[in-house]
Order: structure tokens, then C-alpha cells, then sequence
């Protein structure tokens, strides 16, 4: 375990909730779905995932092949050049993908239980993920119905343009482990609104509401070999979707570093790529914000699923005048979050999702502490059973400084002055990141220079981590490439086809003159 910064000085931190029952249910056993059948890996292997917060076994899968990716990705090869999944209209699509949401909701218990117990996140909060998975589902449905070419009449009268959009063929699709469904639901849809034929790759650690996912999607009448869900790890199965010639699209939700070796790959045979990848993201707060609607925002925004969290607003930008009042007012807030067991009914802050994040979040810590910035709250693991962090400030942050510029990916939470608006945004800009930022000011000339300078995807004015389905979200720089949801979500699954039409008699380019 890497070394727990240690300051006398530090106030307590939040006691730690216990859940008033344990879980009690069997571990979840699930299987892999591959053109329109249940299966095992082809030589019958399984790995289990343990609850990061109890301990016990939560759920069991197929630990896959290279057969068995190779199967999935023949499968929905047919189904995309044999099948009638892209040729269908797109309200028949649209009906699918509204019953699709109609199963999501007569599961969302089930669903959210176990995401809860296989990531460590507040039993309340991953309820109100799985909820909103629906609405992503409904809107894409939509999609289906409306995503249109384009034609040109203005090219003379013996020439008609027509630009369709067709469905780009065969999509792996890899999602991460700290929104399972919801992140998942930023992609399937759109891609199935589309046409596409897919293959998903859930993250190891927590697989199970993707497997369920896939029971719905049988039940709402997805052709065979139009979705498959191929489990296992990364480079038995993520690695070869990247790379296989079959695959025409390859959607990746991760860390920046992974994401760069998986996009290299893929573009190695000229594969279409879409990124989300990581993000150190700046709240910037003014004197004249409003203060206790800010407080609330910083809190939230930094602990919020753990602040295991791509759009964490893991560092704070606060004018120096008002440095030391801020820091003050955010320990006393996040001393009064509820931290512990995922299915307490009040707990805000759950478990981190492995023994590995932990120990790297506490070493990001210790280096910090270590280059002479301020712990001002937690630091430290809790001693009890589980996965669990203190929630930790850390102030006196120069923007040189490690935990000032990488992505910690927990509940930490850097606090760093500057002066005037324009060494706010220098500051907000020089990370490698570009996913999100926000702004808090009363101030309108204030709040629009700083969301036009900072280059992020997403800027927050006097709120944060608000979201929507018809916005587009997606990053600058190391936070990615492409745009999810919004309407372009589905025309990014697309290529576009320019057809010429020629009206009338077409004027020969060269005859030869008759011999005499």
C-alpha cells in the first residue's frame, strides 16, 4: 500500500456509514450473447467480480477467446451485410429501441443493485443512472426516425445532388467501469439508431447490467448478430476489436493512455475512431458568484460517484482574495457528506471501485502533500472493512504541480488561487485535458470570456454536471475525439454518399472527326 499522508492538523473526516442490512442475494451469473445465443467461452472459463465495499463474490462471467470474439465479430459482420438491420425503416428501428427503454424500466431495481454492488456507488445513485439510461434510449429512438441526408438542386438543370447517410457497418463498442449502463446507453442506441451492427466489451469489473442489457434487447426483438456482448479483458478482447479488419468503427469510454494505444491500433487499417477519454476539469469561481449555490456545486462536483468520474471538477480555480474563505467553507460542507457502505439509504460517497485505484489515488495524494501543497481534509483510508477514501482537500495547489495537471480519478479535490480572469483561463488551459469546465460569477462579460477561452467540450455557467440527451458531449485534446449524444450522435455512426444524377442527354466529351 503506498504511503497515507499524515498531518495532525487535519480535521475528521466524515464518519463512515454502515448499511443496516447486508446483501444477501446470489452472485449474478452471467453469459456472454453471440449471434442471438447464450454462450460460455469457448474453452469454459469464468472470472468473478468481488464487491469492492462487502467483499463477497457479486457476480460471474465468461472469461472470453479469441474464438469467441472472432465469433462475435463474424456475427455481426453478417448481420450487417446479410441481415435486415440496416435496411429496415427508421421507425421500425424506432420501435425496437422504445421497447428497449420500456425493459430497461421494469428493471431498473435489479439493474441498479447490482451496479451498485459491482462498482461501490450509492445504491440511490445508481438508481437514478439506470433511470436515466431510459430517456437516452427514448431519445435515440427518435433519432432513428429523423436522421436525414441532404439535396442539391442549384447544380443546373441537367444535374440533381443527392447525399445520403449510411450506416458505417460494424461498431466495437468498449465501455468502461464507472457508469456500466449509462455510458453504454451514450452509444448503443445511436449506433443501432444508425443501422449499425455491433460488439460490446464491458469493463471486467463490471459487466453484469451490460449482460442484462443484452436479455432486454432480446426480449424487444434485436435481430440475431445485431448486438453481441463478448466478456473478458482487455487485451483478449478490447485489443482485437481495435484491430480487426471487420470492424469499420471502434467507440472507446476510458483513460487517456488506454485510449491512445487502442486509437492507434485502430487507425492502423484506417478504422473510424470515437474517444471519451479523461479530464481535469477547472470549476472557476469569482468573488461575485453566488456563494452557497457555488459551495454546494464544488462538493458535489469533486465527490460525485467518488469522483471516479471523467467530468469530476476535480481542481477548483478561486480568485485569491477570497483563496482561504473558500477552502474553509468546502472542508466544513465535505465534512458533512455521507460517506460508506452503497446501500445505506443516506450514503453520498461509496466505495472505490479496487484495491488498485485506491492505492493510486493515495499515492497521487502522498505526492502531492509531498511537493509542499496543504492537506486540508482526509488523505487517509478508512479503517474498516471495504474500499473506502476519506474525502480529501487539498490547498495551497501551484498549477505545476502533478496534482494540479493529472487526472486522480477519487475523491480529491486540489484548491488553486489566481488573480485576474485571463491567469484563470491560462491556468484552466494548461493541462493536457480538455473535457469540461464551469464558471461561477454574477457577472455575464465574466462568465462568456472565461466559457470562450477555456478549451473544453462542455462549459457549466453557475452550475455543474447538468446533462442532457440532445446536448453533445466530448473533448478537447486528451479528452477525446468525437461527440456523443445530441443529434450528431447517430450521424457519427454514418459515412455519407454523394449520388449525381444526370436529367436528360449527356453531351459526349469527344468525337472524332469522320474520315473522309
Amino acid at each position: 500500500m503506498t504511503n497515507e499522508p499524515a498531518n495532525s492538523a487535519v480535521p475528521a473526516a466524515p464518519t463512515l456509514l454502515t448499511a443496516t442490512t447486508a446483501p444477501t442475494q446470489d452472485a449474478y451469473r452471467g453469459r456472454m450473447y453471440i449471434n442471438g445465443a447464450w454462450t460460455e467461452s469457448q474453452d469454459g472459463t469464468r472470472f468473478e467480480r468481488h464487491s469492492p465495499a462487502h467483499g463477497h463474490v457479486v457476480s460471474t462471467f465468461p472469461e472470453a477467446t479469441g474464438a469467441d470474439v472472432e465469433a462475435a465479430i463474424k456475427a455481426a459482420d453478417a448481420a450487417f451485410r446479410q441481415g435486415p438491420w440496416p435496411k429496415l425503416k427508421g421507425v421500425e428501428r424506432a420501435r425496437i429501441l422504445l421497447a428497449v427503454a420500456d425493459g430497461i424500466k421494469a428493471r431498473v431495481d435489479k439493474m441498479s443493485l447490482l451496479e451498485s454492488l459491482e462498482t461501490g456507488k450509492p445504491l440511490s445513485q445508481a438508481r437514478g443512472e439506470v433511470s436515466g439510461c431510459i430517456d437516452l434510449w427514448q431519445y435515440a429512438a427518435g433519432l432513428a426516425r429523423t436522421t436525414s441526408g441532404d439535396a442539391y438542386d442549384s447544380l443546373g438543370d441537367d444535374m440533381l445532388g443527392i447525399v445520403l447517410r449510411q450506416p458505417i457497418g460494424v461498431v466495437g463498442l468498449i465501455t468502461p467501469w464507472n457508469f456500466p449502463l449509462w455510458i453504454l446507453s451514450q452509444k448503443l442506441p445511436f449506433a443501432l439508431a444508425a443501422g449499425c451492427t455491433c460488439i460490446v466489451k464491458p469493463s471486467e469489473l463490471t459487466s453484469s447490467t451490460t449482460v442484462m442489457l443484452m436479455e432486454v434487447l432480446e426480449e424487444a426483438g434485436v435481430p440475431a448478430g445485431v448486438v453481441n456482448v463478448v466478456t473478458g479483458k482487455g487485451p483478449t478482447v478490447g485489443q482485437p476489436l481495435a484491430e480487426h479488419p471487420a470492424i469499420d468503427m471502434l467507440s472507446f469510454t476510458g483513460s487517456t493512455r488506454v485510449g491512445s494505444m487502442l486509437g492507434g491500433l485502430a487507425t492502423k487499417n484506417l478504422k473510424k475512431i470515437a474517444l471519451e477519454l479523461g479530464g481535469k476539469n477547472p470549476q472557476i469561481v469569482f468573488p461575485d458568484c453566488d456563494w452557497d449555490a457555488m459551495v454546494d456545486a464544488v462538493v458535489f462536483g469533486v465527490y460525485f460517484n467518488a469522483g471516479e468520474c471523467c467530468n469530476s471538477g476535480s481542481r477548483v480555480l478561486v480568485h485569491e482574495s477570497i483563496a482561504e474563505r473558500f477552502a474553509q467553507a468546502v472542508v466544513e460542507r465535505a465534512r458533512q457528506v455521507p460517506v460508506g457502505d452503497p446501500l445505506h439509504p443516506d450514503c453520498k460517497v461509496g466505495a472505490i471501485v479496487s484495491e488498485n485505484q485506491l492505492s493510486e489515488i493515495l499515492g497521487n495524494i502522498s505526492k502531492g502533500v509531498d511537493a509542499g501543497a496543504r492537506l486540508r481534509l482526509g488523505g487517509k483510508r478508512y479503517d474498516a472493512k471495504g474500499l473506502y477514501l476519506e474525502p480529501t482537500i487539498i490547498s495551497d495547489v501551484t498549477p505545476n504541480m502533478g496534482i494540479a495537471r493529472d487526472e486522480i480519478f477519487g475523491p480529491v479535490l486540489v484548491i488553486i488561487p489566481f488573480s485576474d480572469t485571463q491567469q484563470a483561463i491560462d491556468i484552466a488551459n494548461d493541462t493536457a485535458y480538455g473535457l469540461s469546465a464551469a464558471v461561477w460569477s454574477s457577472d455575464i462579460n465574466t462568465c462568456l470570456t472565461v466559457a470562450r477561452g477555456v478549451d473544453a467540450g462542455t462549459v457549466w455557467v453557475n452550475t455543474f454536471l447538468d446533462g442532457y440527451p440532445e446536448l453533445p458531449f466530448g473533448g478537447f485534446k486528451s479528452s477525446g475525439v468525437g461527440r456523443e449524444l445530441g443529434k450528431q450522435a447517430v450521424e457519427d455512426y454514418t459515412e455519407t454518399k454523394t449520388i449525381q444524377l444526370h436529367i436528360g442527354e449527356r453531351k459526349n466529351w469527344w468525337l472524332p472527326r469522320p474520315v473522309a
